[in-house]
């Protein structure tokens, strides 16, 4: 279908003439989904790729498999009901022929293509037994010049044609205000050189963004499609810089904030010295070093905003655990909350281990919050947090509810952060004391953890307001895991060596993707597999777990599984962090193919916990297609060559990119839409470097460089 026919008139781009909701048309709603609502969202909507047609190919000079644009008059046009119903008119334009075959078509189509039109088409030119021909080309009635430049092709969603969207970027661009906000004074970014005339004067963002939305035809299509033009480059500084300079003013408003001392005079009677006592093992260096980097934030009237990151089984919790017992010293309350029951059950059983029986001497629990629990029980539990009783509260996203009061907040710890959205982490954050909503009220403490590694680069950029721990060292004990990647042809094999383990006494898990079937993926699903293992291990209970069992059925299943009752657990991947079951010695994940790379890796680290010899076995499948994709096959590659949690996150990085390697739940909407953290280092060096004396020296120019680019986005960054 022409996307030049039937175009709707473009839509008013600023968020005061929109109107309301329910007054817009489908392409206007459809805009403001993707977040074009102001005239700068569409002047930075940039395209994805370009279309030339600029210039008309011969019929008889166009190459089969090229894609050209031809003009010439239609001398046929018909219906043919056979082999199915599709509309075709042929084009001449009196150096060749050339078929238009349409499969699906409107009336209105059919009547513009009628005989005697004359018409330009642009697609992909195909040979065939009758000659050159097109299938469902671009085309429209060849009335007017052709364009000076490239045609943009945009990232675009459903009901808002591509030509509704040129017409608002073209209108957009022409009323939007782009003042220069690069300090004077500052050096300027250093972009790439073009040409042989050496240095290339500094591209105005104007200039930048007419270009890259209009660039001439004889540009290199190559340095637009790796980035490397000069009028990227421009953007990608300006890009950079507004996250650096929002980073950096986030960092400057939390250092005004006010928090709780969290300091004490040591001693053998303090719940941090008797919990350290306590500990049936010592803790390694790394820990040590952690620990005290965490004690000097507490001790400060600023709050801390740490992530604390270590590799699978590095010993996070027993360091969360100190924290919260330097906090509840000082006369607070810490609350940990974990993405899922099942990790957090974990931590609570822990946490209940090593501190209740220390609690109890001081009058004090620990207090349980989920979104399942009875009313009864989770009043009481309510009462306890607010009187200040529970000193240490432990839960899901329940902890942030609105009915959730603590009377003494000081500390609050988010695990596996990145499976939070930015906003559940603002309001634990914003969990103030019980009535001290108060300017000047004390704000909780912060430190996130993550077993999934951030590469350094990934820290200077996203995590720039963030100050990061990194435990990286393993406590000693664990046993190194062995992985193998086979073919689900092999899974026979598997199976029977599932059952050597099992009558050895050891444990298994076997992880599904899918725990019911799909027609778009064909996979193998948790019930069918837990059906098949329990029918080939005669004597040995399978268990399975999944995401829709109720809470209480969950609990059961993992109770039964970590006391050993349970030999093979069939399970998706509720089970990817936090569960520890020594005895379990062997991993099976099916399909691996289809799971991102980290969390392979967190799979795998939930094996080796204990003594004996451990292996994790990766079966893969390569489908109709017979060979894995590139991308799966550098993660299961990358699986095999290391189990070095940092390098399997720098693999992962390399393969995903940053959007994909963070999420956009992690890093809300202000992710980096054009520079690329890998290649683009001198520009993230360049704004690191100017972002701070910017900031200080021209305040304002900061604050408009910083609202054009992010907008209301950049709360996001303080998450």
């Amino acid at each position: 279908m022409s996307e030049r026919i039937r175009a709707p008139a473009a839509a008013p781009a600023s968020r005061q003439e929109a109107g309301p909701p329910a007054a817009r048309s489908p392409a206007q709603r459809a805009l403001a989904k993707l977040g074009l609502v102001r005239d700068i969202d569409l002047a930075l909507h940039l395209p994805l790729r370009y279309e030339d047609e600029t210039r008309i190919t011969p019929i008889g000079s166009a190459r089969e498999g090229e894609v050209a644009q031809i003009e010439g008059v239609v001398v046929a046009s018909e219906v043919q009901p056979r082999p199915r119903r599709q509309l075709v008119v042929v084009l001449d334009d009196g150096s060749g022929r050339c078929e238009l075959r349409f499969f699906s078509f409107y009336p209105s189509q059919q009547k513009a293509m009628a005989v005697g039109e004359r018409l330009r088409a642009r697609g992909e030119v195909r040979g065939g037994f009758w000659g050159r021909q097109m299938v469902h080309p671009a085309f429209h009635r060849a009335d007017g010049p052709l364009p000076a430049a490239l045609t943009p092709v945009y990232p675009t969603a459903a009901q808002l044609p591509q030509a509704y969207l040129r017409r608002a970027v073209a209108s957009a661009l022409a009323r939007v205000q782009l003042p220069e906000t690069l300090s004077p004074g500052l050096p300027p970014p250093p972009l790439q050189n073009h040409g042989q005339d050496g240095l290339k004067p500094l591209w105005s963002l104007r200039e930048a963004l007419l270009f890259l939305h209009h660039p001439a035809p004889d540009v290199a299509l190559a340095t637009l499609e790796d980035r490397s033009h000069p009028a990227w480059q421009r953007l990608k500084a300006e890009e950079l810089l507004a996250q650096q300079l929002s980073q950096c003013t986030a960092r400057a408003q939390r250092a005004r904030l006010r928090a709780p001392v969290l300091r004490t005079e040591g001693g053998p009677g303090t719940l941090h010295a008797r919990l350290l006592a306590a500990l049936p093992f010592a803790l390694t260096a790394a820990q040590r070093r952690v620990e005290d980097e965490i004690a000097r934030d507490l001790a400060l009237a600023r709050p801390m905003h740490r992530l604390l990151q270590g590799d699978v089984g590095a010993g996070k919790t027993v360091v969360a655990a100190l924290a919260a017992a330097r906090c509840i010293d000082a006369g607070w309350q810490c609350a940990l909350m974990a993405p899922t029951e099942i990790l957090a059950s974990q931590h609570f059983a822990k946490l209940v281990q090593w501190l209740q029986p220390l609690l109890a001497g001081r009058g004090q629990s620990v207090a349980w919050l989920v979104g399942g629990q009875k009313k009864k029980e989770r009043a009481g539990m309510l009462e306890r947090v607010a009187s200040g009783e529970a000193a240490l509260v432990v839960g899901t996203h329940a902890v942030i509810q609105q009915q959730v009061q603590f009377a003494r907040l000081g500390l609050a710890v988010i695990d596996e952060q990145h499976r939070f959205g930015v906003a559940q982490r603002l309001a634990l954050r914003q969990k103030r004391t019980a009535g001290a909503a108060a300017p000047g009220a004390f704000e909780p403490h912060l430190l996130m953890m993550t077993a999934t590694p951030i590469p350094r680069t990934l820290a200077m950029s996203y995590y720039a307001d963030l100050d990061v721990s990194t435990i990286d060292e393993l406590p000693p004990g664990r046993t190194p895991v062995v992985t193998r990647l086979l073919a689900d042809s092999r899974r026979g094999e598997v199976i029977e060596r599932l059952a050597h383990q099992v009558a050895g006494g050891r444990q298994v898990y076997w992880v599904c993707p899918l725990i019911e079937e799909s027609e778009a993926l064909d996979l193998s699903n948790a019930t069918a597999t837990h059906a098949e293992l329990a029918g080939a291990l005669p004597g040995v209970e399978v268990g399975l777990l999944h995401s829709r069992m109720p809470a209480a059925e969950k609990h059961a299943v993992m109770e039964r599984f970590t006391q050993g009752r349970i030999g093979v657990l069939v399970s998706t991947t509720v089970i990817e962090v936090g569960v520890d079951v020594p005895n379990a010695s062997l991993m099976v994940i099916e399909h691996a193919e289809r799971f991102g790379l980290s969390q392979l890796h967190q799979l795998r680290g939930r094996v080796g916990r204990g003594v004996a010899a451990s292996a994790c076995v990766l079966l893969y499948s390569t489908g109709d297609s017979g060979h894995l994709g590139a991308s799966a096959r550098e993660r299961l590659k990358a699986m095999v060559e290391t189990s070095d949690g940092f390098e399997i996150a720098r693999r992962d990085l390399d393969i995903r990119g940053p959007g994909e390697f963070l999420g956009a739940r992690q890093s809300g909407d202000a992710m980096l839409r054009f520079a690329d953290l890998a290649a683009d280092g001198a520009l993230l060096d360049w704004a690191r470097a100017v972002a701070p004396p910017m900031l200080r020296e021209h305040p304002a120019l900061a604050r408009a460089h910083v609202e054009r680019w992010l907008g209301g986005k950049s709360d996001f960054l303080k998450a």
